[in-house]
């Protein structure tokens, strides 16, 4: 509450820094930040820059050129959990950036002093943008089972290499065992390491089955959810983690010829929106324009959840019949209770029924033409006509 409070309290040009594309494109720049002074300093020598530097022997910074690069990489895992909007993803990446910018002082090198101010800098926007990362993270039966397999095979391998060290040839000690597991099960095999027994071969052989199914499972599980995405962009539908991004925008409910000037204009004056159709022919144009449209019954409940209601700064609903207009109304108004709400009526008879439906503003068409007519007519109406229907009373 306290954060949302302080937010509100920013001046309009800073808001963006705490909005949820900002976060997100801060982790990911820290995490190439991380991984650049990562690779500079293991190849370069041990530098005597800042002044920790001193005091911080050789070894250690070159190892933490290699835990730099280590940590970039997870900072980018992190940092797409935090475009799907996950709780998860939010903790890891709070707790990374203090730790890439510990790495960035005990490497003592000026390359990386834009890491360190960055992951400092960085903090505060992830604590103002804690709310708006509440997904919980869901695996499938599938996910779960991949992301086990692999670690029971890698932590078998490790156990059963060093607990057979004597032998092979090459492992004496836990990291030698797990180096030789990761290369088997991977089918890598450099053949620096080998069995020298029959139980040694046999072992090997097991490690080599099982890593190489369990690898294929956790491929399988990881690209199968890439793939759908795609199947799902092709067919003009939103994706899970497009949906996660949105953020005050405008929630256009229904599409037809009243709502296409209204998409228009909208998408020419680079407001975010989201456009929700029944329609998917209309789905697939407006993907093709790369407007973003989810394929959907404008007045049920869990596509407007998924569309993120609860963030939206404004809902227009023209789904050009009066009887679904009030249906979409009442449900966007019990998701969101103080969202604004503006429809427009086709029959002026309409009107007080979907104001009761709890529409905050409802557009009479006959009445808006014949406005609009007169005052292009007399040239005293210039504003766009979607401000015109967002603007307070």
């Amino acid at each position: 509450m306290v954060g949302e409070q302080l937010v509100e309290r920013l001046p309009e040009n800073w808001k963006w820094a705490v909005t949820t594309r900002a976060a997100v494109a801060l982790a990911l720049l820290v995490a190439l930040l991380s991984v650049a002074t990562g690779l500079i300093n293991i190849e370069q020598r041990a530098a005597d820059f800042g002044p920790f530097a001193p005091h911080v022997p050789a070894a250690v910074q070159q190892a933490v050129g290699f835990t730099g690069v280590l940590t970039g990489f997870l900072m980018v895992a992190s940092a797409f959990a935090l475009r799907r909007g996950l709780r998860a993803g939010w903790y890891t990446t709070l707790i990374l950036m203090p730790i890439t910018a510990i790495q960035g002082v005990l490497q003592g090198s000026p390359y990386s002093v834009p890491l360190v101010v960055l992951s400092l800098a960085s903090i505060p926007t992830l604590l103002l943008t804690r709310r708006r990362f509440d997904r919980s993270l869901s695996l499938t039966t599938t996910q779960l089972a991949a992301g086990g397999a692999l670690v029971g095979v890698q932590l078998y391998g490790t156990l059963g290499a060093f607990a057979l060290a004597d032998q092979f040839d090459g492992i004496d000690t836990p990291l030698d065992a797990f180096y030789f597991t990761l290369i088997t099960s991977s089918t890598v095999g450099y053949g620096d390491i080998g069995p020298e027994t029959e139980q040694a071969k046999l072992f090997t052989m097991s490690v080599v089955v099982l890593g190489v199914a369990s690898f294929g499972i956790a491929i399988g599980a990881l690209v199968g959810p890439a793939i759908q995405a795609r199947i799902s962009k092709t067919l003009g539908k939103m994706t899970d983690s497009e949906l996660e991004l949105l953020d005050d925008h405008v929630l256009v409910l229904g599409y037809g010829d009243l709502t296409e000037p209204i998409v228009t204009e909208l998408d020419d004056a680079n407001v975010p929106f989201v456009v929700v159709t029944s329609d998917e022919t209309a789905a697939n144009a407006l993907s093709d324009r790369a407007i973003k449209a989810l394929t959907a019954n404008p007045s049920d409940e869990e596509p407007l959840r998924r569309a993120r209601i609860e963030r939206a700064k404004a809902v227009l609903v023209a789904t050009d019949h009066d009887a679904e207009d009030a249906l979409a109304v009442l449900t966007a108004r019990e998701l969101n209770p103080d969202v604004r709400i503006v429809t427009a009526a086709t029959d002026r008879r309409n009107v007080r029924k979907l104001e009761r439906a709890g529409a905050d503003d409802v557009i009479g068409l006959a009445e808006l033409g014949g406005h609009l007519l007169v005052r292009s007519a007399l040239g005293t109406d210039e504003s766009p006509v979607v401000e015109r229907l967002l603007e307070s009373e």
